[in-house]
């Protein structure tokens, strides 16, 4: 039976500007550009897991506003992910950057423009940005649990 890492991500917008995380892919050991993204845990509705990753790997404690879609990528190491993408709105940042995950070297606020400059993660990770940018976002009462 085919089983799909559920995994969810963190859209967080500031002005013009959008919050990423650059890691180390484990699979190239590559510097990446991703947003605040993880895995679904045991027990966890996905807006959980969302807040859960944002916080561990932003150090940020935020409230989704919207749902801006599904996606479903398959990784060149052949895993399949289905991931469930978030939209955030900071007003003030009154809170430093603190990463609390090991595996993220520094939390950083870009334009879109500037990801060019950056080797993403995935191709979602421009995909869900420029949703959330162009589509309409659904409301959090669509995602139950």
């Amino acid at each position: 039976m085919h089983k799909p890492h559920v995994t969810v991500a963190a859209v967080v917008q500031h002005q013009d500007k959008y919050l990423f995380v650059l890691e180390k892919d484990k699979t190239t050991n590559q510097r990446v550009i991703n947003q605040p993204a993880g895995h679904l845990e045991q027990n966890e509705t996905l807006i959980e897991a969302c807040q859960r990753e944002l916080l561990e790997e932003t150090g940020l404690h935020l409230q989704p506003e919207s749902f801006i879609g599904t996606y479903r990528y398959r990784a060149p190491n052949g895993i399949d992910y289905l991931r469930f993408c978030f939209y955030f709105q900071v007003d003030t940042l009154d809170h430093p950057l603190a990463p609390q995950d090991s595996d993220i070297e520094q939390a950083l606020w870009l334009t879109k423009n500037e990801l060019h400059h950056y080797t993403l993660r995935s191709p979602l990770v421009l995909q869900c940005l420029t949703d959330s940018e162009q589509r309409p976002r659904m409301s959090l009462e669509y995602i139950c649990g």
